[in-house]
């Protein structure tokens, strides 16, 4: 496609931050657990679960790009996405394609499960351990620590698809995925219209409820 490129408006500034936070508080919460910083560990998880919190009640209320109605597809759109993605030719797509939309889903809802067995876990000696794990025996609190062990193993595969994605699109398609993601502006072909942008105040707003769920939740509700 040869158009005109119009620069849009596609991504807010509360789901980029979140964004490149998640990248760096699932980083850091590798390296903690690698350097047996428990302490660290809990609240870098506790700050990853806030914000997966606010990005899944932002998907409901937020700006229309954010909207998990606006970019989770069924098999018909999918299937019609997947039969292009061999043509260099690039689609004016507003936001997440129909395959990005249910990643992007998907990675929320590992990172969520994975927070949430961390509430729940304990550790071989039964000395560390989340702040609801007195809701379930040691057994049980032994097998919420593996799983939270086996689902961080499925992130990585869901960030290596993403890499690889990424990188497919910006020497293939010739797309550049995460500059838009920085700046939150795009040159899409042909004359899109401007994707509504929900007031800051609003973010706000859901990031100070999801801010304090989980601090409630860090207390083992006894906060309440």
């Amino acid at each position: 496609m040869g158009g005109t490129k119009a620069a849009t408006r596609v991504w807010d500034i509360p789901v980029r931050l979140t964004h490149w936070l998640l990248v760096l508080l699932l980083a850091f919460s590798w390296w903690s657990a690698e350097e047996g910083r428990l302490d660290w560990h809990r609240l870098s998880g506790y700050a990853l679960l806030a914000l997966v919190v606010f990005r899944l009640c932002w998907g409901l209320v937020g700006s229309d790009t954010a909207r998990f109605g606006r970019f989770l597809r069924g098999p018909t759109a999918i299937g019609a996405y997947l039969s292009k993605l061999g043509s260099k030719e690039r689609e004016p797509v507003v936001g997440h394609n129909p395959l990005g939309g249910w990643s992007v889903l998907a990675m929320l809802l590992l990172l969520a499960a994975q927070a949430v067995l961390g509430l729940f876990a304990i550790d071989v000696d039964g000395i560390e351990s989340g702040p609801l794990a007195y809701f379930v025996n040691f057994d049980e609190g032994r097998l919420a620590a593996g799983v939270h062990e086996l689902v961080f193993n499925v992130i990585l595969a869901l960030v290596a698809l993403h890499l690889i994605a990424i990188a497919f699109y910006a020497v293939f398609k010739r797309d550049n995925l995460i500059g838009p993601m920085i700046t939150g502006v795009k040159a899409i072909e042909g004359a899109p219209s401007a994707p509504r942008m929900a007031p800051l105040w609003l973010a706000l707003l859901v990031l100070a409820a999801a801010v304090t769920l989980v601090y409630t939740v860090s207390q083992g509700f006894w906060a309440i």
